[in-house]
């Protein structure tokens, strides 16, 4: 499966986004706090979350880093702005520039 469709399935899923959230707010989480806060939610086993964790780390959007006994989690935003960058930005182009255009045309119009 190719990189970007990894991401994709990644993002499918809400707990994964969750654990992302989680990281986006701090980075550096164990194990245990990511499986915390998911089953704030949703009643989860330790097992299921770093199931979601390997699948995330696979898509590389988790990148983990043994730290003593802990292993600690950290975001890795660039496949998502890679995504962003190849099927966001070229949808909203058009838009963003037809409002500079207009922009620039009533700025013209009172000076």
């Amino acid at each position: 499966m190719p990189d970007e469709d990894l991401v994709f399935k990644a993002l499918a899923d809400p707990t994964r986004r969750r654990l992302l959230d989680a990281l986006f707010e701090r980075d550096g989480r164990p194990l245990g706090e990511l499986e915390a806060i998911v089953n704030q939610s949703t009643e989860m086993s330790r097992f299921g979350v770093a199931k979601h964790l390997r699948l995330l780390e696979s898509a590389d959007l988790v990148i983990t880093v043994k730290s003593g006994r802990e292993r600690l989690h950290y975001l890795n935003p660039v496949p998502i702005r890679q995504i962003h960058d190849r099927w966001i930005d070229k949808y909203t182009e058009r838009r963003v520039r037809a409002l500079t255009d207009l922009k620039e045309i009533a700025e013209d119009d009172h000076d």
